[in-house]
């Protein structure tokens, strides 16, 4: 999918407007890699499952001259994945950033593309490349959690409602959507 500039405006405004209420919050931007290790992803076994259908994977480096043309050259010694979310990584990073609950909390956000090969397609939804925004957080007490989870939905809710007219009802994600949160790594305390 190729964006014009007339809908890459759109996105720009879409993202400036957020950014500028994330970093209000405490928020602060991050990038974390495309490419993540095959052995990497399945470190998170649960986490892997709703994605793993869905992966891309870079399996050479470089491409060579032949006769039928370029072909794929050196094999990778390790399968890269093409990130279909970061969370895998950025728990990861979390895990050596924490060190001590004097540490906490964490407020980051990413801008971004993923790609997830799809096995259902949603039309006007989305391609197979996306554009992508996450926060990531991390904090002492589930309490703090909880509080940063509910302010950021107030963030969304205003934006989708103030901005884009799009009327809001706001909730609890379901146990399935919820799963993803319960997979990042909790900090020790020093």
């Amino acid at each position: 999918m190729v964006i014009r500039p007339e809908g890459f405006a759109i996105w720009e405004a879409i993202q400036s407007d957020l950014d500028r209420r994330f970093k209000e919050t405490g928020h602060v931007n991050a990038y974390f890699p495309l490419l993540i290790p095959q052995s990497f992803l399945a470190k998170e076994a649960q986490h892997v499952e709703g994605f793993a259908l869905e992966c891309a994977v870079v399996t050479h480096s470089r491409l060579e001259k032949s006769e039928d043309g370029l072909k794929p050259g050196s094999p990778l010694e390790e399968p890269l994945i093409i990130r279909p979310t970061s969370e895998t990584v950025i728990g990861h990073m979390y895990a050596q950033w924490i060190q001590s609950y004097r540490d906490l909390p964490v407020l980051i956000n990413q801008w971004c593309n993923v790609m997830r090969w799809e096995m259902r397609t949603r039309l006007f939804l989305r391609t197979t490349e996306f554009l992508w925004q996450e926060g990531h957080t991390a904090h002492e007490t589930a309490k703090e959690a909880e509080d940063e989870t509910l302010r950021m939905l107030d963030v969304y809710a205003a934006f989708a409602e103030d901005v884009l007219a799009i009327p809001v009802i706001k909730g609890r994600k379901t146990d399935t959507e919820n799963s993803l949160a319960r997979l990042r790594p909790t900090p020790s305390r020093a």
